[in-house]
């Protein structure tokens, strides 16, 4: 009697296996409506921080053949399905001139069946999340020459003000029509640390300092910068706003900023917390070369995304 297994052997075990996963799906998703259950106050539901947690904790176990690019694929669909039947989701995206970029990373990251709507202006990008007649929001990366950036709408102490939450991609461009859409995604949602993030403070004050100046009083605080960007209204600024990007997790009850704004040696008017976001995953991460170990982040509890 013959051992050797047929074509038609291969893929009654193939069936089998697609039956088990459709039925751990169901279960999931079981799972997932009890978590809508819990949430059912909140006013946003998605989570970016557990959505984090979750793709570096598959990244890091996994092993195969399987790509891992194409298994986070799998799992922000999943994600953002579930997401769909917690409440309205929807994205507000950026798109100067038309330009498919902010478009394309949108779409690799929350999914094929979104509801996405396009925006010529970072202003309407803004309003739409502001009234929640978006859930969350895609801007460009900031820059420190932009001469009317985003970030300063920002810059707000209301609980129900736009963070920042993501930054994308997440998992590399894949197919995306431009290599240079970095972004950012605000949510009017806290983040919560991760233990691989990066956060934004915004400082407002009435008096311009050079910027070798304050990253210098940045680094002397404590803080590694990497991302200092001013801005003043023209023609003469009554007031001056700095956007610095830091390595890290930064809370609001911080020590370092308190030794900041004492060694800063002017006056500051506010010193606001605009959110954050879990790094992407880097490319040796995603190519399942050993570096992919250093980004492995603790399993959050829960059963959903959020």
């Amino acid at each position: 009697m013959s051992s050797v297994r047929t074509l038609g052997d291969v893929r009654a075990d193939i069936d089998a296996i697609d039956d088990a996963i459709h039925d751990m799906l169901i279960r999931r998703t079981e799972l997932v409506e009890e978590v809508r259950a819990i949430k059912q106050d909140w006013r946003v539901k998605i989570q970016p921080s557990r959505e984090a947690e979750i793709a570096c904790r598959l990244v890091a176990r996994h092993h195969g053949a399987f790509p891992r690019r194409d298994l986070l694929a799998i799992w922000r669909v999943l994600i953002c399905a579930t997401l769909s039947f917690e409440g309205p989701f929807s994205v507000a995206v950026h798109m100067p001139d038309g330009d498919p970029g902010f478009w394309d990373v949108a779409r690799g990251h929350f999914g094929p069946y979104t509801p996405m709507s396009r925006h010529g202006s970072a202003r309407s990008v803004l309003e739409q999340v502001t009234r929640q007649e978006a859930t969350v929001g895609v801007l460009p990366m900031p820059r420190s020459d932009d001469a009317d950036p985003w970030w300063r709408h920002l810059a707000i102490d209301r609980a129900d003000a736009p963070r920042i939450i993501a930054r994308l991609p997440f998992a590399g461009f894949g197919n995306s029509r431009s290599s240079h859409a970095d972004a950012l995604v605000i949510c009017p949602v806290a983040v919560t640390a991760t233990g691989r993030d990066r956060s934004f403070l915004v400082i407002d004050s009435p008096r311009r300092r050079a910027a070798v100046q304050l990253n210098k009083t940045l680094q002397d605080a404590g803080f590694e910068t990497t991302l200092l960007a001013p801005w003043g209204e023209r023609p003469s600024p009554q007031s001056w706003l700095y956007l610095v990007e830091v390595e890290g997790w930064l809370a609001a009850d911080d020590p370092r900023l308190s030794v900041f704004r004492e060694a800063f040696g002017q006056p500051i008017d506010r010193l606001v917390l605009i959110g954050g976001y879990a790094k992407p995953l880097p490319a040796a991460a995603l190519d399942g070369t050993p570096a992919a170990a250093a980004d492995r982040v603790p399993a959050s509890e829960g059963a959903g995304a959020g």
